[in-house]
């Protein structure tokens, strides 16, 4: 195996960036989720997790945001750009089986979540502080979609891992290490539940429902104690850091 693609997103919930190498530490890649949109009006945290509110986050670029005035025009709610998470910081994740039944404008039910479960305090994670995903993985959604594939950016990960393996793959890392390159070492936590994120546009990626509907259907496995989720990819926190690079090797231990 091998990292095939490596990304950062410099403000949450907005549009990424590829990049060659970075350094990675406990905090995950290098300028990556190192500022968030803040709902002056609720406090809460902007995220296209709630795409009724947010999913135009989807169509800036992280590293050139515009400034707050311009910002809440794009998105219809004063907002302001932060760097530094306020103490208790929330979000909304819209039910994803609601989203797709009754669509992206529809006020559907939402949970209430807290920030950075698994991340060291003062980040803008929603759970760990790196996410990876397989080849094999995007592999099996595509040949299960009817559209015959589908894009890994709709997913957000840091790290696309290049597989020989098959189908959701990365369901076997979980509780494993993963050794990238010759310094960085990885701690798979848990399978990453989807959102509807995944099915939103992105950029000029047009929507894709069933980039959600197929993990829905064929990946549905347990989350800690949150019973079956719809799940493609994997959460892992850092244990040792060092740098990496796309083409780094990559070995599964433990």
């Amino acid at each position: 195996m091998y990292v095939e693609t490596l990304r950062r997103y410099p403000v949450k919930s907005m549009l990424g960036e590829e990049v060659a190498g970075s350094e990675v530490t406990e905090r995950g890649l290098a300028g990556d989720r190192v500022r968030a949109v803040l709902d002056v009006a609720t406090g809460k945290i902007a995220s296209a997790k709630n795409p009724r509110l947010w999913r135009d986050l989807l169509t800036v670029e992280g590293a050139r945001v515009p400034g707050d005035e311009e910002l809440s025009k794009l998105l219809g709610r004063e907002v302001r750009l932060i760097d530094v998470p306020p103490e208790g910081a929330q979000l909304e994740r819209s039910v994803p089986e609601r989203v797709l039944a009754e669509g992206i404008e529809a006020e559907v039910p939402y949970t209430v979540g807290t920030l950075g479960g698994a991340s060291p305090e003062g980040t803008f994670f929603d759970f760990a502080p790196l996410h990876l995903i397989s080849t094999a993985t995007l592999d099996r959604i595509g040949e299960l979609s009817p559209r015959g594939h589908v894009e890994a950016l709709r997913y957000r990960p840091n790290l696309v891992i290049r597989t020989a393996a098959e189908g959701f793959a990365d369901n076997d890392w979980v509780g494993r290490e993963l050794h990238v390159g010759d310094e960085v070492v990885l701690q798979v936590i848990v399978p990453s539940p989807r959102c509807a994120i995944p099915t939103l546009a992105h950029g000029s990626l047009g929507r894709d429902t069933e980039a959600l509907r197929v993990v829905a259907r064929h990946n549905r496995v347990q989350v800690m104690d949150a019973g079956l989720q719809a799940c493609a990819g994997v959460y892992a926190r850092v244990l040792r850091p060092g740098r990496i690079a796309q083409g780094d090797p990559v070995e599964v231990a433990g």
